[in-house]
């Protein structure tokens, strides 16, 4: 059993309910006891990255954001894909984390979870290699048409996706217990 560990989840999503969000509550749900899973609900307070006040006084939300980072055992990111790339807002949070060294070797999962998903996953993939997270082997994870594999309560009804998921998590958990 592994206790005192934690799990950082991020949703690329800023939609109350969206599917991202269901799936990081999914995954959530598929980890043992003993596991402290905190899925971020600031993404929103982020303010826009300016190099002028990422400084040793950087606003409160940065601060916090690279904390909750820093002091998880591993972080898991689930994104929709908007207009063929990366969220805005999930990228600029991303952007605050490069001069903290937050990210700097961190077991890191991707799942991108949208109607295609593929450009946004790939940049995804370049940028959390730019700040140096050590993406975990098998820890990575592309859903299209994310909305025709959930229910509305965000149960997944696909059984290939629902496998998918729990792949996932059990790679993440084997990466945290070394």
């Amino acid at each position: 059993m592994m206790l005192n560990k934690s799990i950082f989840a991020i949703s690329g999503s800023l939609r109350a309910g969206s599917s991202n969000h269901k799936i990081l509550t999914y995954i959530g749900g598929l980890m043992p006891a003993g596991i402290s899973y905190h899925i971020y609900d600031e993404l929103a307070t982020i303010p826009p990255f300016d190099p002028g006040l990422d400084n040793d006084t950087p606003p409160e939300a940065i601060i916090r954001l690279r904390e909750a980072i820093a002091k998880a055992d591993a972080v898991i990111i689930c994104t929709p894909e908007y207009a063929y790339g990366i969220p805005g807002q999930l990228k600029n949070a991303l952007d605050w984390t490069v001069s903290s060294g937050s990210f700097s070797g961190k077991p890191t999962a991707l799942v991108t979870a949208s109607t295609g998903g593929e450009n946004a996953h790939a940049a995804l993939l370049k940028v959390l290699g730019a700040i140096d997270c050590d993406v975990i082997e098998g820890g990575t994870l592309l859903i299209s048409y994310i909305r025709s594999k959930m229910d509305s309560e965000g149960n997944i009804t696909d059984l290939q996706t629902a496998t998918a998921l729990r792949s996932l998590a059990d790679k993440v958990l084997k990466a945290i217990a070394q």
